[in-house]
């Protein structure tokens, strides 16, 4: 049986990376739910690899109210001192506050925009950005696009949302398709 081609940061000795690659990763995503998990998630990662944060992401489900926004942003500094001491998610005092900050905020953006999806997809227009992605150089850490979010974020009172983390947002949410060019997933995302 041959193996598919991947994108080459994926490590194949990690059958949830590879899942994460193959059915998840830069597959577009209009559910809120799904883009504040997504949101909470990239903003769980600075500093550290995606792959400890995926590690952790049943944690995360389980300890943030199955990501719903209207649940995380009711909670209180009793529930975040619970967050700060569970050893299932990463334990960063400042990351813990912008999850329930940003659930706030996000709920803001859903009542302006009617979802957050509506919100988000604006910045590419609707529709997934075609990257041209010959090998590990041609991966980007921001984009314009990225760094008008971010700066829409911030200006809304979002944390943890500069444009690298944003641009991982836009990659894992399919909002752009970042998948090398040689990539099997590369035009079924």
């Amino acid at each position: 049986m041959n193996t598919p081609c991947r994108c080459h940061w994926v490590d194949l000795t990690k059958p949830d990376y590879v899942a994460y690659h193959d059915t998840e990763w830069g597959v577009p995503v209009y559910d809120d739910n799904k883009l504040f998990e997504f949101l909470t998630l990239e903003a769980a990662q600075a500093g550290l690899s995606w792959y400890t944060v995926l590690k952790k992401r049943d944690n995360y489900r389980a300890a943030f109210a199955n990501f719903d926004p209207v649940k995380v942003a009711a909670f209180d500094e009793v529930k975040a001192a619970e967050l700060l001491q569970n050893p299932g998610i990463i334990r960063n005092r400042l990351k813990v506050a912008a999850a329930i900050n940003n659930a706030a905020r996000f709920l803001e953006v859903q009542a302006e925009f009617g979802s957050f999806s509506n919100y988000q997809w604006r910045f590419v227009n609707g529709a997934p950005q075609q990257n041209s992605i010959a090998g590990p150089a041609d991966y980007r850490a921001t984009s314009p696009e990225s760094d008008a979010m971010s700066k829409d974020l911030k200006k809304r009172g979002f944390k943890f949302v500069g444009s690298t983390i944003i641009y991982a947002h836009m990659q894992a949410c399919g909002m752009v398709n970042d998948h090398h060019n040689d990539c099997f997933r590369k035009h079924s995302s």
